[in-house]
């Protein structure tokens, strides 16, 4: 009889304790288009449990508020918009995100794995003196997390101590959250002069692709230093065109300047995890795997068949890729 008595008593402590969370998710997007990790992020938010806030910051973020005031499970959204967020400077953003801890209290900030949340979170976690916590793949509870590390050869589970908690997720390990059936109000943030001097935003050039964004394509083609040159990049674009993928590259692909380094998969680049990955003249390098073994399906093309690229395939081609990959787009 004790030990029921016990069991009601945990769980009602468990759930009193959730009530208690309160979490604060940082919107990533472009004013007007909302990036589908802050989806992700949102369903992380909602396995810690209790209130969740997303903190949209930006020029002119209507749009972006709006999908987001829709979004399930969210119950406030804090807008701050001013010119000093243009560019989402990391200097200009911390202080706002600290500016909202302080005003609300959030038991936990959270965002997504990606080059803006690496640069910023790092700071706020500095300046609250708290550790973050970095590329979680999992949530057991409010204070115990999952994590990938060694560029993903080992899990590790960890329970944080710190009073508030600061996370990044990787996005591939948690479904999107819908934004759809939610009612959330929304409010400003708090406000204040959050323009640095220490760095200034001048301006940036985009590039533009009819092809899906890499992180949330379906199907993504990559290729290695076994193209040789950018200029055969152009077999792997007829490739994806045929399939609709997105186009990704290694990281030595991207060091001998064949592609941008905006295309890079790997530890050091973008995380990836489509239904469909087609890895073309990649070796298969620990960084690289860190980036794409999530996938769904994985298929190799590689001349070498000791290549380790060929231990996390599930379809592995040893040929010539200046002949297997022409004949495949062929057939399609």
């Amino acid at each position: 009889m004790l030990s029921q008595y016990s069991r009601q008593f945990a769980a009602q402590f468990s759930n009193q304790l959730k009530r208690l969370q309160s979490t604060l998710v940082i919107a990533e997007h472009n004013n007007e288009t909302l990036s589908p990790i802050t989806q992700n992020a949102i369903s992380a938010a909602k396995k810690i449990g209790g209130e969740i806030t997303v903190l949209v910051a930006g020029t002119k973020c209507g749009p972006a508020v709006e999908k987001l005031s829709k979004a399930d499970g969210v119950k406030r959204v804090l807008i701050a918009e001013s010119d000093a967020f243009k560019g989402f400077i990391a200097e200009n953003v911390t202080p706002l995100i600290l500016a909202s801890q302080k005003q609300f209290n959030f038991t936990h900030i959270l965002a997504g794995a990606t080059a803006f949340s690496k640069a910023v979170l790092p700071r706020v976690a500095a300046k609250l003196d708290v550790s973050p916590v970095t590329d979680v793949i999992g949530i057991k509870s409010a204070d115990t997390f999952v994590r990938s590390i060694y560029a993903g050869n080992a899990i590790q589970t960890l329970t944080a101590n710190d009073k508030i908690k600061v996370l990044t997720i990787r996005g591939t390990n948690f479904e999107p959250s819908s934004l759809e059936g939610g009612s959330a109000g929304s409010e400003k943030a708090p406000e204040g002069n959050y323009t640095s001097d220490l760095s200034t935003f001048i301006g940036q050039e985009l590039s533009k692709s009819d092809r899906p964004e890499l992180t949330s394509a379906d199907v993504v083609v990559s290729g290695g230093r076994g193209l040789k040159s950018g200029e055969n990049f152009k077999l792997l674009y007829d490739l994806a065109d045929k399939l609709k993928a997105a186009v990704g590259a290694s990281r030595a692909a991207v060091d001998a300047g064949y592609v941008p380094n905006d295309m890079q998969v790997g530890q050091t680049g973008k995380i990836v995890a489509p239904d469909l990955y087609i890895a073309v003249g990649i070796s298969g390098a620990i960084q690289h795997l860190a980036g794409m073994k999530d996938s769904k399906t994985i298929v190799a093309i590689n001349k070498d068949p000791e290549a380790p690229i060929f231990q996390v395939s599930d379809y592995g081609l040893v040929a010539d890729l200046f002949k297997a990959v022409p004949e495949l787009t062929g057939k399609l």
